[in-house]
């Protein structure tokens, strides 16, 4: 859902008519004078076993997180951490999106820090922002300084 409302935005398309993703879907987008083929994976249990098939030139991996929904966040920790010892990741820089801010019960970005451990990674550069992928607010084009300091390539 949040690469197709990218996609829309900086394409300067209607971004009101997103669905989330079933399944997965590829988007290629231009930004800041990069090309991104962005391959958003579903994050189904039913799915996670393909993951791998998408590692490989792999430079980012934008992780959404769903802020509002507490009691998967232990999981989405665990999954994290298994991505993040996977040798074709090695070098990718880690974006977190903490998706959902639009909504009043949602964890803020430094809460969903500390509950996924991310100060304990020293592998990756890494970076977490709030976001809301349904209102658009703070997507790519505001954070586009704070993200091209963090992809190191």
């Amino acid at each position: 859902m949040l690469a197709r409302r990218l996609k829309k935005k900086f394409n300067g398309e209607d971004i009101n008519s997103i669905s989330p993703t079933l399944g997965f879907s590829i988007q290629t987008l231009e930004h800041m004078g990069f090309k991104l083929n962005i391959w958003d994976v579903g994050g189904q249990k039913s799915l996670r076993s393909y993951w791998r098939n998408y590692f490989e030139t792999t430079d980012a991996l934008i992780w959404v997180v769903d802020s509002s929904d507490r009691l998967r966040l232990e999981d989405c920790r665990i999954e994290l951490s298994k991505l993040l010892v996977e040798e074709r990741l090695s070098g990718a820089t880690l974006l977190v999106f903490a998706n959902k801010q639009d909504l009043a019960a949602s964890l803020k970005p430094s809460q969903i820090r500390e509950m996924l451990h991310l100060d304990e990674i020293t592998t990756h550069h890494w970076l977490i922002l709030g976001c809301s992928a349904v209102t658009g607010e703070n997507l790519l084009d505001e954070y586009s300084h704070q993200i091209s300091s963090v992809f190191v390539f």
